[in-house]
């Protein structure tokens, strides 16, 4: 069984632990906790394959900007021959208070461009699990400019302890079921 964790962000030094890159953050995170990093070069992105428990796993960040994060999805998943029932991804949501999770098993792009592509790259498929973490909502900011802006310094103790969610939800969906994760981590 194979299963394909993706990050959604966008590369480059300026975009670092921005409110868009939140999903960078949290695969980097799950990286981490096994004591490992993404760092290998392919799928239109980097990657890292290892065992966990009885399954292989995948963790994504792809390099293709957000708008085309499908682009490198699509690739990964065709060379690996992965189920769409097996993808998950973790993205940010302005829909979502600051700090909050909300796991899902399929719907539809809610107006994230990431989501779009990925949902165009399987053929208008929206039935893939994801991870959506909470950044917050503009309040005097054009919606382009907040999602590229860091989180402040009290949002991000909020935010560290979201992304600690959410690897634990990833960890608990691979070792037990996203059904779990979500009566427990969807708040």
């Amino acid at each position: 069984m194979i299963y394909l964790i993706v990050g959604l962000g966008n590369i480059g030094k300026q975009y670092e632990h921005t409110r868009h890159n939140v999903g960078f953050d949290v695969v980097d995170k799950l990286a981490e906790s096994w004591g490992q990093n993404i760092e290998k070069e392919g799928f239109k992105g980097t990657y890292l394959k290892l065992k966990y428990f009885d399954k292989d796993v995948i963790i994504l960040k792809p390099s293709t900007f957000m708008n085309l994060s499908g682009d490198s999805i699509k690739a990964c998943m065709g060379f690996y021959k992965i189920p769409k029932e097996n993808l998950i991804v973790i993205h940010d949501d302005m829909d979502i208070p600051i700090g909050h999770l909300k796991l899902k098993e399929k719907g539809s792009s809610g107006g994230h461009n990431g989501i779009k592509s990925i949902i165009a790259n399987l053929g208008g498929n929206e039935e893939f699990k994801r991870i959506r973490v909470g950044i917050g909502h503009p309040e005097n900011h054009d919606v382009i400019d907040f999602v590229l802006t860091k989180f402040s310094k009290e949002e991000r103790d909020t935010v560290d302890e979201a992304i600690k969610n959410a690897v634990d939800a990833i960890k608990m969906a691979l070792k037990e079921s996203f059904n779990k994760a979500m009566t427990i981590y969807n708040r």
